[in-house]
């Protein structure tokens, strides 16, 4: 039996079936990268019932790398509409009882729909699924998605929501139930799986975890978990529905503190990040924005000291910002990846929006 982390039945449970689950690829601009993606959906030791691929508008020729694979999947193509659009698009061609996604540049392992199909059997009150992963830099591990500064919650989803998403994001969902909840947020173009998660666990889905690593799930500088602004943005419009749609989630006092304080931590997040943007791309609101953290609330010390100094000195704060950021740049999980080697970027935990 594979290990598996899930919160304890309300109910008694009665194994089932082993249900059937319907690969869902968004891909954009992904043409180097997608046939492999495919093939190891099709590759499964328990075949998918079907490996849908929803081309978001691409320019560079996904359909072509595709061709070879045409009569094995179902291709979809439509105007540029973002990451939730696209997933959308194919989750409503889906007939499969589970919609498992998968990223156009990653990979599952072989035997990844077994386990998922092994946990849905062993526990039929599971809406959401997945797997551990390895994350991957230029064919490297690096580490599992999911570690000491990154666990799986199963004591308190409602909370643990709010604050991060805890669900890896190769995750599969219960089509049911995911229709039954109106897909993906399509106005949220980064985060948006984390959204989802956080409208089905709040209307009593609940999300379990095979503890084995078995996807790769690939780490590269221009991927949508490398845009820290975006992401930032991301999961502060997450949070910002959330509060704007408490009642209808039902939060409790004490819950709704949780989202307040998440909230908050994520616009200090974001806020930093835009700066710093701002600030390599020689912007002239940089000033006005470090000036605005430095004698601001919630920051803590090191960073008010760093926005102050970028204040008074700009010129200096955008030429070391950029050297360093010549040398690295930060992927998911707050990897930081090095042009020369790969290294982890240690003692911090946050929510991802991709995992």
């Amino acid at each position: 039996m594979r290990p598996i982390i899930a919160p304890t039945p309300v109910e008694p449970v009665v194994a089932g079936r082993t249900p059937t689950f319907s690969v869902i690829i968004a891909a954009y601009q992904a043409a180097e990268t997608v046939a492999r993606a495919v093939e190891s959906a099709l590759g499964q030791t328990s075949p998918p019932h079907e490996v849908i691929v929803c081309d978001d508008g691409s320019t560079d020729g996904i359909e072509r790398a595709l061709d070879p694979l045409r009569d094995r999947i179902v291709f979809l193509s439509q105007a540029n509409g973002g990451e939730g659009s696209a997933k959308n698009a194919a989750a409503g061609a889906a007939s499969g009882d589970f919609v498992a996604i998968l990223d156009a540049d990653d990979l599952y392992l072989p035997e990844r729909l077994e386990a998922l199909g092994e946990l849905a059997s062993a526990r039929p009150d599971l809406d959401i699924l997945t797997t551990d992963a390895y994350l991957e830099v230029d064919g490297r591990v690096v580490r599992h998605a999911y570690d000491e500064t990154w666990t799986f919650e199963v004591a308190d989803q409602r909370a643990a929501i709010l604050e991060r998403n805890f669900i890896f994001g190769h995750a599969a969902v219960r089509r049911r139930a995911l229709v039954g909840a109106g897909g993906f947020d399509e106005s949220i173009r980064w985060t948006t799986d984390w959204e989802c998660w956080l409208r089905l666990i709040f209307a009593g889905s609940r999300a379990g975890l095979v503890d084995e690593p078995l996807a790769r799930y690939r780490l590269h500088e221009g991927a949508l978990s490398s845009r820290r602004a975006a992401m930032l943005r991301g999961r502060v419009m997450t949070l910002e529905k959330a509060a704007a749609t408490a009642d209808r989630l039902d939060l409790t006092q004490a819950e709704g503190r949780i989202l307040e304080g998440s909230l908050a931590a994520q616009r200090r997040k974001a806020a930093v990040e835009e700066a710093q943007e701002l600030l390599c791309d020689g912007d002239r609101d940089a000033r006005r924005r470090s000036l605005a953290i430095a004698t601001g609330r919630g920051h803590d010390a090191p960073t008010r000291l760093k926005a102050a100094a970028a204040a008074i000195a700009p010129g200096l704060a955008r030429r070391l910002m950029r050297r360093r950021r010549r040398r690295s740049w930060v992927g998911a999980a707050g990897v930081r990846v090095t042009r020369r080697n790969v290294e982890r970027q240690s003692g911090q935990r946050s929510g991802s929006g991709r995992i």
